[in-house]
């Protein structure tokens, strides 16, 4: 499950001017319907509303028969509990050797900082996209881009964005389109970045749906996780992205907190 977004820096960007036009890698991947009925089930599967045309389901679950489905994958963080799982020198630590550590959700952050750690990095998350792809889903949505605001100022946007052309490469390889995840800054750079589609967190909430709409021609799925948040999404952004807001757990439907709504 995912953080709320936090209000970013302020980045005097003029998206909405920019002319876009799709990267040749990936010409052949299917994108998601613009304006599609959306949910979010990455907290765990469950039978899609009858208004749902896309949905975003965790690596570990299936697609939904007949639906547009985005596979989920923490592609910049460690799950909690399995740092075990990743080789140490690829767990990012500070200067007194300590692995850096996303405060809110626990999780530990990857190092990306040299060529070759990003390489074996990518490596351990290819084989999650192979998953995906062998499973039937239509893109991937790799979680944490913006984990270089998290990393005491050890990873920086560069290595973001070398690390995502890693991912952008090898999923449009896997005839899988690819999502940017947050992170409004760099949305400007999605071409060059190889993605294809926006997934906002609380882009209504903190007045950013447009730093996304304008670099992804209005292919954005938007989540919100207050009544507030929602609002103000539909109030501006309604039929021209897709919105919907759910708990901050993202339960799954018939759970007690379960939340799904739309404009």
């Amino acid at each position: 499950m995912r953080r709320l977004l936090t209000p970013l820096a302020a980045v005097a960007l003029a998206f909405t001017s920019l002319v876009i036009t799709a990267s040749p890698s990936s010409a052949a991947v299917n994108l998601p319907p613009l304006r599609g009925g959306l949910d979010y089930q990455i907290g765990g599967a469950y039978t899609p509303a009858s208004d749902v045309q896309i949905v975003i389901r965790d690596n570990a679950a299936s697609p939904v028969s007949g639906k547009y489905n985005v596979c989920y994958i923490n592609a910049f963080q460690v799950q909690p509990g399995e740092d075990g799982t990743w080789q140490s020198d690829l767990l990012l630590r500070d200067a007194n050797g300590n692995k850096v550590v996303d405060p809110d959700w626990k999780e530990t952050l990857l190092d990306l900082r040299t060529a070759d750690k990003r390489t074996r990095v990518a490596a351990k998350v290819k084989t999650w996209i192979d998953s995906c792809a062998a499973k039937g889903f239509q893109a991937v949505e790799p979680d944490n881009y913006d984990s270089f605001s998290r990393s005491k100022n050890l990873l920086t946007t560069t290595h973001a964005q070398e690390y995502i052309k890693l991912l952008s490469s090898y999923a449009h390889g896997k005839n899988l389109a690819i999502a940017q995840k947050n992170t409004p800054e760099l949305a400007g750079n999605r071409v060059a970045n190889g993605l294809d589609f926006a997934v906002s967190e609380e882009c209504g909430e903190w007045e950013e749906c447009g730093d996304y709409a304008g670099p992804f021609n209005n292919r954005v799925l938007d989540i919100e996780y207050t009544n507030n948040g929602r609002s103000a999404a539909c109030s501006e952004w309604s039929g021209k992205i897709s919105i919907v807001q759910r708990d901050v757990q993202v339960k799954p439907a018939g759970t007690s907190g379960y939340v799904r709504k739309t404009c």
